[in-house]
């Protein structure tokens, strides 16, 4: 009986542990994450008199002990969506997600496509004609030509 008691005491003073181990917000981890509403910039580079009362804002939140989810919600509860400094999951917004992700596989995709085609082109290391024909010969006299102009720059 002893031990069954001392062991629920153990359990309540875990429980009490994780609970009070909630992960607390720091204001750096949110400034980041909010705009500054007559600004319209990142509040953590806003520097404006309202950027300052949003960030005393911000810390009195804090204070309070709220986790950074439930400050996010809180500013975007009093202040509406647009002060969150990410888009939101629908309509338009949802494009300035997508967009760059299909910008990058398309270029992806093109440079998969035609890097093949370069390498069969040309570019080789010289050891071969790479599917070329050989240059024309030089005529006598274009030989002659030549030693001679070569024989002059070699004083």
């Amino acid at each position: 009986m002893r031990a069954t008691v001392v062991a629920l005491l153990a359990l309540l003073a875990l429980a009490g542990a994780a609970l009070a181990a909630q992960p607390r917000a720091s204001f750096n981890d949110v400034e980041d994450e909010v705009m500054c509403d007559t600004c319209n910039v990142p509040l953590n580079i806003a520097e404006s008199d309202r950027a300052d009362q949003e960030r005393a804002a911000i810390r009195k939140l804090i204070a309070r002990g709220l986790t950074k989810e439930q400050i996010l919600a809180e500013l975007e509860r009093t202040y509406g969506p647009g002060i969150l400094a990410k888009p939101q999951d629908s309509g338009f917004s949802l494009a300035v997600w997508w967009v760059p992700v299909a910008v990058v596989a398309g270029l992806v995709a093109l440079l998969a496509a035609l890097l093949p085609r370069w390498r069969r082109r040309g570019g080789g290391d010289g050891d071969d004609d790479g599917g070329h024909p050989p240059p024309p010969a030089l005529s006598t006299a274009d030989e002659r030509r030549l030693d001679e102009d070569l024989a002059r720059y070699d004083v």
